[in-house]
């Protein structure tokens, strides 16, 4: 099978995952974020770990998974938003079991076990915040007399791959101009400019059908995501440069791993929140 089929196939799979398990009903959204923050984890610190640094990859995966737990009960108003400081003692216990490896280096490996918390964590578990007690696009199942809208994070997915798909196909069409040469030789300003259009016309078109906000505010969301999405997957290509690897894995062929797929959505995604809490 040839690299083109075999990227279409597995972009096939990664569209039904991704919408299935977002939209299909409060479950499966919850089980869709566990998957793709542990994926994404997991390769960061096998990526580092191959590069010399030893970080506490299993401490790190259960604050990281423990914090997206609580943040998911604190959306759904089981528990109180304070209940999240119990992070706190969790990180700390990761410090003093610093002291006892005997690392050469051992700030290093404290920075990139926490650094996964910041670049993961944080925006996968501002998701069930973003559909929690929201009205919009309703699950494919019914789920009771929770108001949960999951119309946020669908409308965010289908921006974010209307602005790959146009940012690829003006890029090898018309591209010329490099964007950031040093760090992505491959992009280019006409395949930014390409992205930012399609990407801006699709949420005008699907604005009335996801809800949640108002088509305007759509547009704002499809511009804040084709600008710092295109930063996100920047700083991944930056850290592959800088631990020597072209993809940060290989569990969807012809696409790379969870860090090389989702690069964007942990860069951008925490913009469109901060936007839609206060002007949403």
């Amino acid at each position: 099978m040839n690299n083109f089929f075999r990227r279409t196939l597995t972009g096939a799979y990664i569209v039904i995952f991704v919408l299935g398990g977002y939209w299909l009903h409060p479950v499966s959204f919850f089980l869709a974020g566990l998957i793709m923050l542990s994926g994404s984890m997991y390769e960061y610190y096998r990526i580092i770990g191959n590069s010399g640094v030893r970080p506490l990859m299993i401490p790190g995966l259960v604050t990281g998974i423990t914090g997206y737990v609580l943040s998911t009960l604190a959306a759904a108003g089981e528990i109180q938003l304070k209940f999240l400081l119990l992070i706190l003692p969790m990180l700390a216990i990761m410090m003093i079991t610093e002291l006892y490896r005997k690392q050469e280096k051992p700030f290093d490996s404290i920075s990139h076990t926490f650094f996964p918390l910041i670049y993961s964590v944080i925006p996968f578990s501002l998701f069930p915040f973003s559909a929690y007690n929201h009205i919009g696009l309703a699950t494919l199942i019914p789920h009771g007399n929770i108001v949960f809208s999951p119309g946020i994070i669908v409308g965010f997915f289908l921006l974010i791959w209307a602005n790959d798909t146009g940012a690829y196909l003006i890029g090898i069409t018309l591209g010329k101009h490099r964007l950031f040469e040093r760090i992505s030789p491959k992009k280019s300003w006409e395949g930014f400019i390409g992205g930012v259009i399609l990407a801006a016309i699709v949420s005008w078109l699907l604005s009335g059908w996801l809800g949640v906000v108002s088509p305007v505010k759509w547009l704002i969301i499809s511009l804040i995501i084709s600008i710092i999405g295109t930063y996100g997957d920047l700083v991944e290509s930056m850290l592959k440069r800088s631990t020597g690897i072209k993809d940060s894995g290989n569990i969807m062929p012809g696409h790379g791993g969870f860090l090389d797929r989702f690069d964007s959505t942990v860069m951008s995604f925490p913009i469109v929140f901060l936007f839609i809490s206060f002007f949403g």
